[in-house]
């Protein structure tokens, strides 16, 4: 018994000096494996390459970064520090993939077969790729073309490799005419049993010169929701008199069978043969907002002094615009002077607010602008001189604040009507109200806009429209009506 305790005592040093062996062993440095937990470094093995095991203090030869070997020396030499490994490492694979890795099954012969057999075109699975398919050329507006194209072609060789792509022709011809008349006997559908809607109409040209006519229609659902569908866009080549646009304008509603009295007005331009046309039908008129603030702003800008300032903001825009050594220059002297990095905008000339943000950002670059044309011997004649600069910047503030006004008239998803009684009443009370600081140029330009906006809204049959849209509205009720107008 005392020679078994001697024995016992004799071996608990060399335990305890192997356990303090194996605790100056360092662990390799980056490592993610967890067969590393049973091999390390001496303190003094700077660059790691004499693996050690802490166990048996065995070196064991590792190429690179592979555990192989490590794996395999536990396996052979520590069979029960190998089993704690294989439940750690199994542990850790179900804890990252949030489930046991599944068995891989071969496929059969018949099951690889059947998936590369081509969809037959009575499938259900073939006309549902091919409905789909054909909504997206309608809805994005692409060419036909495009289904023969390689990389569509691989692309839905990609997501579904038992579809064949048929011909454009297919969609010209079948595809894209079941579309539409399904749609259209959807829509017609919808749109008969309308109590009341109304419409709007253009007529404008492509980019070939040639002329359509639209019809838009506006209602509201039995969830109240506002409803909108452009009906139809027309060829249009006959003559735009007023007769033959009235002519075509009822031949659009009886197309869709809607009722000539259930129509509560058309929104138009103020082209004089649509006017008329509306006048014929004797159909109630509502003129469009934004192209009448779009007509009442070009009027006043009719100004010598105005054309020149413009015509020089243009060509310089237009300089910037196609010369890249201009654009990295304006881009450092905005870093230099602290400017916001914004870079310049061009004109659209069918959009009064494209040619105001043109100018206020002209106005807002003017120092960067003046430092880099100043630079340029080619270019110094660009320079805007200070009475250009003092007209751009009268037109931006009479003109600035009008922009939000016609983009919120310009929504989609909410009926706007109710808005303009005030937005009128706003622009004569605050908007366009002369202020003590204005120019004489700024002055001139409010007025003139808002004579002519009061001349054509004094029209009685449309002012007492805007007012029963006005009146209905919680928001305004009868603040913006006259005493005779009183409900």
């Amino acid at each position: 018994m005392q020679a078994e305790e001697a024995a016992a005592s004799d071996t608990e040093p060399a335990r305890s000096s192997t356990t303090s062996e194996s605790k100056e062993l360092v662990p390799r440095r980056g490592s993610t494996s967890l067969v590393w937990r049973w091999f390390g470094f001496e303190r003094n093995d700077v660059v790691q390459d004499n693996v050690i095991c802490k166990i048996c203090r065995k070196s064991v030869t590792v190429k690179q970064s592979s555990t192989t070997n490590l794996i395999h020396h536990l396996r052979y030499n520590h069979s029960k520090e190998y089993e704690e490994f294989e439940k750690l490492r199994d542990s850790q694979q179900k804890t990252s993939t949030g489930r046991p890795k599944p068995q891989c099954a071969q496929q059969t012969l018949a099951e690889s077969f059947r998936k590369r057999v081509p969809y037959e075109r009575k499938s259900k699975r073939w006309q549902d790729v091919t409905n789909a398919v054909t909504k997206f050329i309608a809805r994005e507006m692409l060419p036909m073309r495009l289904v023969e194209s390689e990389s569509f072609t691989e692309l839905v060789n990609v997501l579904e490799p038992r579809y064949t792509v048929p011909s454009r022709k297919y969609f010209s011809g079948t595809a894209l005419p079941t579309l539409y008349n399904d749609t259209r006997r959807a829509v017609e559908k919808e749109v008969q049993s309308l109590t009341h809607f109304a419409t709007t109409t253009d007529l404008w040209s492509s980019r070939t010169s040639e002329p359509y006519l639209s019809l838009t229609i506006h209602f509201i659902d039995e969830s109240w929701r506002l409803r909108s569908y452009c009906l139809q866009t027309s060829y249009f080549p006959e003559s735009h008199t007023g007769e033959i646009i009235a002519l075509g304008l009822k031949d659009a509603l009886a197309s869709w069978s809607l009722k000539e009295e259930a129509m509560v007005c058309m929104t138009t331009d103020s082209g004089a043969n649509v006017v008329s046309a509306l006048r014929i039908n004797n159909w109630k008129r509502l003129p469009c907002f934004g192209h009448r603030l779009h007509i009442a702003i070009e009027r006043s800008m009719r100004d010598t002094k105005i054309d020149r300032a413009i015509g020089v903001c243009k060509k310089v825009v237009g300089a910037f615009s196609n010369s890249w050594n201009l654009k990295k220059a304006l881009a450092d002297a905005q870093t230099q002077m602290k400017l916001p990095e914004h870079k310049l905008i061009t004109e659209s000339p069918t959009r009064w607010g494209s040619r105001q943000r043109m100018i206020e950002r002209f106005v807002e670059q003017e120092k960067a602008i003046r430092h880099v044309l100043g630079g340029d011997k080619k270019r110094r004649q660009l320079i805007p001189s200070w009475q250009d600069i003092d007209v751009l910047e009268s037109v931006s503030k009479a003109l600035s604040p009008l922009l939000e006004f016609t983009d919120a008239l310009s929504g989609e998803q909410v009926v706007t009507i109710s808005y303009l009684k005030p937005v009128l009443s706003l622009f004569n009370s605050e908007v366009l109200a002369e202020k003590s600081d204005d120019t004489q140029l700024t002055k001139q330009i409010k007025e003139s806009i808002l004579d002519y906006l009061n001349t054509k809204y004094r029209d009685d049959n449309v002012d007492d429209l805007l007012s029963v849209a006005s009146t209905l509205d919680p928001r305004f009720k009868n603040r913006y009506n006259d005493d005779d107008q009183m409900i």
